[in-house]
């Protein structure tokens, strides 16, 4: 008799060959980016702009490696930021850092006003500027890190940040690479913005584990959310 555990990755395996079930899951991402679907949702009072299944899946990552620090480029409002330092409240364990170009004043007094605050420090600048990634190395040495890279997609920024912080993650936590999903868009779906098809972390992951096998995508957890704004951005440190 299998266990629920057995049973539970015999499912998701399943459905990762369901041709109709995963295309139904592309039809309503791609309808849901159309229609700002991301944008609905809040965590603690903040908008949190992730599909709740990349949430979910973030969560269980989370509580597998248990990290001494979790750093995130892109703030936005923030959201991310108190859900992450929220559960790692739960654990009783851990701290968040934020990095951003611009964090725009009512969102950092927004986010240093929230009770979770306590776990979260906010560093403003560019992701990939030197003394950035000088100040996120010293503080990360030596601890269990987690990353999410979230900020500019093209492939040039995101390459240039998979270098910089990947090395920071610890063997067999993760670095998430968001909004991958571009790739499977078509042509000309971000008409006003700077990636596309071709131009987008997807291909900025490709790039990077053609000379980084310590990484590996994790599959099993695209195949479990089959909604999900990241596809082939499950990295998993292996080694």
């Amino acid at each position: 008799m299998k266990t629920f555990k057995e049973e539970v990755t015999d499912r998701i395996n399943d459905n990762g060959q369901n041709v109709e079930l995963i295309e139904a899951a592309h039809a309503f991402t791609k309808a849901s980016i159309t229609s700002k679907y991301s944008y609905n949702f809040s965590w603690l009072g903040r908008p949190i702009i992730q599909y709740p299944q990349d949430m979910i899946a973030t969560q269980e990552i989370i509580w597998e490696v248990k990290p001494d620090i979790i750093i995130e480029t892109g703030i936005a409002h923030g959201g991310s930021l108190i859900y992450y330092a929220s559960l790692l409240e739960l654990i009783g364990h851990g701290d968040v850092m934020g990095i951003d170009i611009d964090i725009r004043a009512h969102n950092r007094a927004a986010i240093e006003a929230h009770p979770m605050f306590k776990r979260i420090s906010l560093l403003e600048g560019s992701s990939i500027a030197p003394d950035i990634v000088e100040q996120v190395r010293d503080v990360a040495e030596g601890k269990r890190t987690l990353v999410v890279l979230d900020s500019n997609h093209t492939h040039d920024h995101v390459l240039a940040e998979l270098v910089a912080y990947a090395p920071l993650v610890s063997v067999g936590s993760y670095c998430v690479v968001m909004d991958t999903v571009v790739e499977d868009m078509p042509e000309d779906f971000f008409p006003d913005r700077p990636w596309g098809k071709g131009n987008n972390p997807k291909t900025a992951v490709w790039e990077f584990l053609k000379t980084h096998p310590e990484f590996e995508i994790d599959k099993s957890i695209e195949h479990k959310l089959l909604i999900t704004v990241a596809p082939d951005g499950y990295l998993r440190r292996v080694k």
